[in-house]
């Protein structure tokens, strides 16, 4: 044995991951970290003013609270706290009225009107079966689902467009929640598997609701790093690397990078023909993220944006879907989709009394260098008047500022890779076990491995597994 049997180059949830579950198998584990603080895309800092507590890219954490990864690490004794809005996210629309999904299907249901029985029977059994659904998406699906029939009330209306899926639905209400929980996947409305994201993210509010983390994602992080800790694992902060022989010595190496940065890392060392698989991986468009601290709440004008842990703001089904196509022919559209987190909703600690930290982006073309801030805030006024009255400070991140803070995001995409139907099965290459590369002992851990993005650490866990088994100490194949 090597002084240290595995080396992760990236400190992410899905790094932290890998290094766990390899060191609670007994192995030698060491974190390498480019920047100064660990986390990736899971940190908290103060943005804007002392005492606003904003999270640096995820914010709210539907997935962490039904991973299998993090069923296995025993946050609440670590110190945190999984905080549940009343309403798990809203989507306002023209006239003051908004959309809410709250965490049961019958008041969800109640509230769209001709739409009730529509939404019942196509969300009721998925949130009954959401488990095993759950354990299916979030796993490599290479085999068969353990309830096939469960799966399949997800999978089938999960392939089609959300175009030809919102069909079901005749109320305004009903077409805009789903258009907006859809618009996670960054693409067109007309794209297969959008009807996925749909069913994927408003299942997930029924069955572990859309929660944020007490005091910033920030504190997740900080339980890893404390248990990696606990079974002699190191992490390396400041350390960039830039070919893998910078690295010490180790019988398996993960990467938590992008394709374009694993070329780079392994240069010379990867066959050309997986080299060329790598560069034809897509990436999707970009964010620009604005971090607002405010001295009250958003001055919503339908009430129930006000207990809204997310906001999906962009207006109707329509609207939802001309913003997406602009974004995906290579435009900004001006009047964007976006996203909103209130984690002051949950969690009063992230500001002063009576203030409110609030975060949020809105899709952009990949690379940009535009700062959007204007029209996410006309977006935001234009359902809360007054909003930009209560603005105490700004901090604003490009999607090109973003790669350049955190190099997986490339092009500013958060989420490690486009979600088209073949990446979406097949990422980054076609092969059965997408953790391995070609090159013995070299694994890839990051968010372009299945499930993709998020905060769930299974691409990690996917990974270590790979590890493991080539090590002959269990793991899968």
């Amino acid at each position: 044995m090597s002084a240290v049997d595995a080396v992760v180059v990236g400190s992410g949830p899905n790094g932290l991951a890998a290094a766990l579950v390899l060191a609670r198998a007994g192995l030698a584990v060491e974190v390498h970290e480019s920047t100064e603080t660990p986390g990736g895309g899971c940190r908290t800092a103060e943005l804007t003013l002392p005492g606003f507590l904003h999270d640096v890219c995820s914010a709210v954490h539907p997935l962490l609270a039904v991973s299998p990864f993090f069923r296995s690490v025993d946050l609440a004794a670590a110190g945190v706290r999984l905080c549940q809005p009343p309403v798990a996210f809203a989507h306002p629309l023209p006239g003051g009225q908004a959309a809410v999904v709250r965490r049961s299907v019958d008041a969800t249901a109640h509230e769209l009107g001709p739409d009730a029985e529509r939404y019942r029977r196509t969300f009721a059994p998925l949130a009954r079966h959401s488990q095993a659904i759950l354990d299916t998406v979030l796993g490599p699906m290479r085999a068969p689902p353990s309830h096939p029939l469960a799966m399949a009330r997800f999978a089938l209306p999960g392939l089609l467009p959300l175009s030809v899926l919102v069909r079901r639905f005749r109320t305004p209400e009903a077409r805009a929640l789903l258009a907006g929980a859809a618009a996670h996947a960054m693409r067109p409305m007309d794209a297969p598997l959008t009807g996925s994201f749909a069913l994927l993210f408003t299942t997930l509010a029924h069955a572990a609701g859309w929660p944020v983390v007490e005091g910033g994602s920030g504190r997740v992080v900080d339980a890893l790093i404390e248990e990696l800790a606990g079974t002699g694992a190191t992490v390396i902060c400041g350390h960039h690397v830039d070919d893998l022989s910078e690295l010490p010595p180790a019988r398996a190496t993960l990467l938590d990078v992008s394709p374009d940065q694993l070329v780079t890392l392994a240069r010379g060392r990867l066959p050309r023909r997986y080299c060329r698989q790598l560069e034809r991986f897509k990436y999707g468009p970009g964010v620009c993220k604005v971090d607002w601290a405010l001295d009250g709440p958003v001055p919503w004008t339908a009430p129930a944006c006000r207990e809204a842990g997310t906001v999906h703001l962009c207006g109707t089904y329509h609207e939802v879907v001309t913003s997406e196509l602009e974004v995906n022919a290579g435009r900004h559209p001006e009047r964007p989709y976006c996203i909103l987190a209130q984690a002051g909703v949950a969690d009063p600690t992230r500001a002063p009394q009576g203030h409110q930290a609030l975060w949020g982006y809105c899709h952009v073309p990949s690379g940009s260098e535009l700062d959007m801030s204007e029209r996410i805030e006309a977006q935001i006024e234009r359902f809360a008047p007054g909003f930009r009255d209560r603005i105490l400070a700004r901090h604003v991140t490009t999607a090109a500022q973003l790669e350049g803070h955190n190099p997986n995001y490339v092009g500013g995409d958060v989420n490690g890779g486009a979600a088209t139907f073949r990446q979406m099965l097949l990422r980054p290459t076609p092969t059965w076990n997408p953790y391995r590369t070609p090159v013995p002992g070299l694994y890839l851990c990051s968010a372009s491995t299945p499930p993709g993005g998020g905060v769930h650490g299974m691409c990690g866990l996917g990974a270590a597994k790979a590890v493991l088994a080539d090590l002959g100490l269990g793991g899968t194949s």
